[in-house]
C-alpha cells in the first residue's frame, strides 16, 4: 500500500531530527560570534543554514510537512534576499513535486473506489502523475465521453500522516519562528491540524469546487474547473491547462505578473461574496495563468485549482473588514478602535491608545490607499521587520492585538496572498476591488 505508513518511523526520525539541527547551529553561531564575527551577519548565516535544512526535509516528506513547507512559501519574500536565494529554490520544488504513490497502489485505491472495471470510466491514463501534493496526487486522464480530465487520488494513510506530522512540527513551531519574520507559526499548524478532516473530504472539496465552476462559468477573467466525478479517495474534475503562477513569479512578463496579481485580488475578494467560500489555500501551486479566450476580451485569465480547503462565509467576507479599513483611510481612529473593540481585536481587559493602533494600522493597508500599488519583496521585508523588532512600538503594541477565531483563516488567506503578490512583483488596483467586493468598504456604505 502507501509509502506513508510504511515510513511512518522514517517521517518521524527526519522530523525529530530538525530541532536538533537548529540546537547545533546556535552552538555554532555563539562560537562565530565569541570569534569575533557580528551578531547580525551570524544570524543571516544562521537563518539560511536552516532555512536549507528545514525545506529540504519538508521537500523529501509528503503529508503534513509538505503543507507547511507550502504555507510557508508565501512568506519568503519577507526574507532577507541573500536568505531568500537558497530558500526560494527549494520551496518552488516544494510547490511542484514530490515522490510519486508507486502505479500499482493508484491502481489499487481506483479500483477500491470506483470498481474493479474502473478503467471502463477512461478512454485513457496516465499512470505517471503529472502532479503531487500534500494528501494526494494528480493523473491526466481522458474521460469515456471525451473530456480530458485531472484525476486526484489520495494518498492511503494520508490523513495519519498528516496529524503525525503536524503534531510534531507543533513541538519545535517557536524554533521556525525567525525564519518567517512577524509570522507566529503555531497557530497556523494549529489551524491545518484543526482541518484535517476537512482536506480529506473530497465529497465536500467537490461541492465547494462545483460551486465555485458554477457561479465562475463563462466569466472572462477566472476559469474552474467543473467536478466529473467523486468518490471517496478520488476526485475527476475537467483538466485545465495554462502556466503555473511559479513559473510566471520565476519568468513572467510583467503585464504577466500584473494581470495574474490583479486576478488573484479579485477572485480573493469577490470568491465569497459569489459562492459564500473563501478559498483558504493560496499558494502559487494552485493556480494557473491561462491564454487569453479567442472569443472573449483579450486578456489573460487565472485558473483556480484545489477547494480542498474553505472558509465558508455565507454572508461573504464580514462588514467590520471593510468598515474599519475604509475608516483607517479617512483617520478616524476613534471610530475604527471601536469597531477593533467590538469586534475583539482588542481584548476588554487591554486599554490601547487610539491614534497609536491606526499608526499601528496605516503602513499594513498602505495598498488601499492609492490608485494602483506595486507589491514588492521589499516592500514585504520592511513590513515584516517593522512588525517583528522586539524594539519597535509596532512589536509592543502588536503583542496586545488579539486575532477572534473567526477571522484566523480570512487573515492568513490576506496574508498568504500579498505574499503571493510580492513574489510576482505585480502593480495592482487593490481599491477598485475592494470597492466592488468588500463589504462596507465603498463610500456610504
Amino acid at each position: 500500500m502507501s509509502d506513508l505508513p510504511r515510513k511512518a518511523v522514517t517521517r518521524t526520525a527526519k522530523l525529530a531530527a530538525l530541532p536538533i539541527g537548529f540546537a547545533g547551529r546556535a552552538t555554532w553561531g555563539l562560537g562565530k560570534r565569541i570569534g569575533g564575527r557580528s551578531a547580525e551577519l551570524v544570524g543571516r548565516e544562521l537563518q539560511q543554514r536552516t532555512a536549507e535544512q528545514l525545506f529540504k526535509t519538508l521537500g523529501e516528506l509528503k503529508g503534513g510537512a509538505m503543507k507547511l513547507g507550502q504555507a510557508l512559501s508565501v512568506f519568503e519574500s519577507a526574507l532577507p534576499e541573500e536568505v531568500a536565494g537558497p530558500y526560494r529554490a527549494a520551496l518552488t520544488k516544494l510547490q511542484e513535486a514530490a515522490p510519486p504513490m508507486p502505479t500499482a497502489t493508484v491502481h489499487a485505491v481506483l479500483a477500491e473506489r470506483l470498481g474493479a472495471e474502473w478503467r471502463d470510466l477512461f478512454t485513457e491514463f496516465d499512470d505517471s502523475p503529472a502532479a503531487a501534493a500534500s494528501i494526494g496526487q494528480v493523473h491526466r486522464a481522458v474521460w469515456h465521453d471525451g473530456r480530458r480530465v485531472a484525476v486526484k487520488v489520495q494518498y492511503p494513510g494520508a490523513g495519519a500522516a498528516l496529524l503525525s506530522d503536524l503534531s510534531q512540527l507543533s513541538r519545535f513551531a517557536r524554533l521556525l519562528g525567525p525564519l518567517v519574520p512577524g509570522m507566529d507559526i503555531k497557530p497556523l499548524i494549529t489551524e491545518m491540524r484543526d482541518r484535517v478532516s476537512e482536506e480529506l473530504d473530497y465529497a465536500l472539496e467537490a461541492k465547494s469546487q462545483q460551486a465555485h465552476a458554477e457561479e465562475f462559468a463563462g466569466d472572462e477573467d477566472v476559469v474552474v474547473p467543473a467536478v466529473v466525478h467523486q468518490s471517496d479517495q478520488v476526485l475527476v474534475t475537467e483538466w485545465m491547462d495554462g502556466t503555473p503562477l511559479s513559473e510566471v513569479i520565476a519568468s513572467g512578463t510583467q503585464e504577466q505578473r500584473d494581470r495574474a496579481g490583479q486576478l488573484l485580488a479579485r477572485f480573493l475578494f469577490s470568491g465569497p461574496a459569489r459562492t459564500g467560500l473563501l478559498h483558504a489555500d493560496p499558494h502559487p501551486g494552485n493556480f494557473r495563468l491561462l491564454p487569453p479566450d479567442p472569443e472573449g476580451t483579450g486578456h489573460w485569465r487565472l485558473g483556480v485549482l484545489d477547494f480542498g480547503t474553505v472558509d465558508r462565509l455565507p454572508g461573504g467576507l464580514p462588514e467590520t473588514i471593510g468598515r474599519s479599513l475604509r475608516l483607517s483611510l479617512e483617520g478616524h481612529a476613534d471610530a475604527v478602535y471601536r469597531l477593533l473593540r467590538e469586534e475583539g481585536f482588542v481584548r476588554e481587559t487591554i486599554e490601547l491608545e487610539p491614534q497609536e493602533v491606526l499608526d499601528y494600522l496605516l503602513p499594513i493597508i498602505e495598498p488601499t490607499r492609492v490608485e494602483e500599488f506595486t507589491f514588492t519583496r521589499g516592500w514585504l521585508r520592511s513590513q515584516a521587520t517593522r512588525v517583528a523588532d522586539m524594539r519597535s512600538p509596532a512589536y509592543q503594541l502588536g503583542k496586545q492585538l488579539n486575532l477572534p477565531p473567526a477571522y484566523l483563516l480570512i487573515h492568513r488567506v490576506t496574508l498568504s496572498t500579498i505574499g503571493v503578490l510580492c513574489q510576482l512583483g505585480a502593480t495592482v488596483r487593490l481599491h477598485d476591488e475592494l470597492e466592488d467586493w468588500l463589504p462596507g468598504f465603498a463610500d456610504g456604505e
